[in-house]
């Protein structure tokens, strides 16, 4: 049985890639699928069903489950995706980064159900990381300025070997407002337990982070880190009666969800989602000082120096007024880094920053998060279910679910 693999970069589109594996023509090197069924496996096609779910009340991937695509983790809505597939009896099916948004848990799984099918349907793999390249593969193409290039032996990105202190070597930019807080204790939770109806999601977890921390938040899919984050930025009615302090402010003594939110910076892939206008990146760092998406106030001088001073940062000093959406994947996610500590926040919590990301791009951001860990005050959490080599934090702290609730574990 043959089995492909195609590499990636964030800066290639695969639109075009994945229209000619399915519907022709195919490209050099898969005339022996003429004529065959293909099936597609990606986080684009589980959107299309939950689209159809929520427009129509079609339930396709879910007719055997009580639960909504929209309500499953991650996991689920890809074994409910595989299972569909597998009724379908594709001829070869194209898996479209795979193991994107897993724990090591639902990835081995996965990987399992994979290895199985490889025995009667040929596999096209579609990666941008090269630790995710599956055992069957055979052989290797990169896709690159819209054109497959055949290898002969898996692709090596030319920038990968480079070393940590050859990006980013200007220093943090200073915001000229400084923040008034003075306490050495950011945030402390004290045996803090949360359920949802009959499910119990935490039990009894404690965590202090203090100013320089920088921590890394592990836990499998559905073991609360959502949730626990939640208690933190004050978007979760579970943290009143409980033994919180935020920002020096026991919760529930009146504060205001953006009394806490204006000493946080905070990133997720569906936050970079949200920037679909037409935001020049100098607008969008300035946008981080006043915690807006989208600039609707003219900018002073002083918060045009500042926003160029993190574009010189991030090497992009020459592109202030380029599009947001024009950038690649990988340089969209520096720019949300930076809008989210621009501001200088007390706490920067970073979730999934890497999620999608080919392996440059993601190597690039956790040099970025390891010099903000370096080089300022602010205390950091970082979320990810991937290990990703060379992040350095200080501390580690992982959720493991019980019957009763996930309790935390601090490894470091």
């Amino acid at each position: 049985m043959l089995h492909w693999a195609i590499f990636t970069e964030n800066s290639t589109p695969i639109t075009s890639l994945l229209d000619k594996l399915l519907n022709g023509p195919l490209p050099e090197g898969f005339k022996s699928l003429e004529n065959k069924k293909g099936a597609l496996f990606s986080t684009a096609e589980i959107q299309k069903w939950m689209d159809e779910e929520r427009r129509h009340d079609r339930k396709v991937l879910t007719r055997n489950h009580t639960q909504s695509l929209r309500s499953m983790s991650s996991g689920e809505r890809k074994k409910a995706l595989f299972t569909h597939i597998l009724s379908e009896k594709p001829d070869y099916l194209i898996l479209d980064n795979p193991f994107e948004n897993l724990d090591q848990t639902a990835r081995a799984e996965l990987l399992k159900k994979i290895n199985d099918l490889s025995q009667t349907t040929s596999l096209i793999q579609i990666l941008s990381r090269k630790d995710d390249l599956l055992p069957e593969i055979s052989s290797y193409a990169l896709w690159q300025d819209q054109e497959l290039q055949w290898t002969g032996e898996i692709p090596i990105h030319s920038g990968t070997s480079s070393e940590e202190n050859e990006f980013f070597q200007y220093d943090l930019p200073e915001s000229p407002e400084s923040n008034s807080y003075q306490q050495e204790n950011l945030v402390e939770l004290k045996n803090v337990s949360v359920a949802f109806q009959d499910k119990a999601v935490l039990k009894n977890v404690s965590w202090k982070i203090s100013k320089g921390d920088f921590w890394e938040l592990r836990g499998v899919n559905g073991s609360g880190k959502t949730t626990l984050l939640s208690l933190i930025t004050g978007d979760s009615p579970k943290a009143y009666g409980q033994d919180i302090m935020l920002f020096g402010q026991k919760k529930g003594s009146g504060e205001s969800v953006w009394d806490i939110k204006k000493h946080i910076g905070y990133i997720t892939p569906a936050l970079t989602d949200s920037f679909k206008g037409y935001h020049s990146l100098e607008n969008m760092l300035i946008s981080g000082l006043v915690d807006s998406i989208g600039l609707y106030t003219r900018p002073t001088e002083q918060q045009k120096s500042l926003a160029r001073d993190w574009l010189r940062l991030l090497g992009l000093e020459n592109h202030k007024d380029t599009y947001f959406h024009d950038l690649s994947k990988g340089q969209q996610r520096l720019i949300m880094c930076a809008r989210a500590m621009i501001k200088q926040p007390l706490l920067l919590i970073l979730d999934e920053p890497t999620a999608d990301l080919d392996d440059q791009a993601a190597k690039l951001v956790v040099h970025l998060v390891n010099k903000l860990g370096k080089e300022s005050t602010a205390a950091i959490v970082f979320v990810s279910h991937r290990r990703e080599p060379g992040l350095r934090p200080t501390s580690i702290m992982e959720l493991i679910p019980t019957n009763m609730g996930s309790i935390a574990k601090i490894l470091s």
